[in-house]
């Protein structure tokens, strides 16, 4: 999860027993989106972000063919807490990390 990611999102998600890590459980809090999103996939790990310049920045990678870590991506006014937390826990279940790499998916997936 990415700081711009209401604690709440994560929270939920861990109750329902998903593995999250957060940028500030990581000690990277305030890096900059290329280097968050170099850490994810340093972590092989999927990031969630609301962050419409960490959306830019892994649209470039694309662009570019370069490889990275998913990204899945909602705007902050487009689908509630609750929500997020049934398209991550739907996406969590049906798809393996690898699945989604150098991919950006959008919320709500229908």
């Amino acid at each position: 999860m990415d700081e711009h990611v209401p604690k709440a999102i994560s929270d939920g998600l861990r109750q329902r027993g998903i593995d999250v890590l957060m940028v500030q459980d990581d000690g990277r809090a305030g890096i900059d989106d290329p280097s968050l999103l170099d850490r994810a996939t340093e972590l092989e790990r999927v990031l969630f972000t609301r962050d419409t310049d960490l959306l830019k920045e892994a649209s470039r990678r694309q662009s570019a063919g370069q490889a990275f870590c998913g990204v899945i991506y909602t705007h902050p006014l487009r689908l509630t807490i609750s929500q997020c937390l049934q398209e991550l826990e739907l996406l969590a279940e049906a798809c393996e990390p690898d699945e989604l790499s150098s991919r950006v998916e959008y919320l709500p997936l229908g």
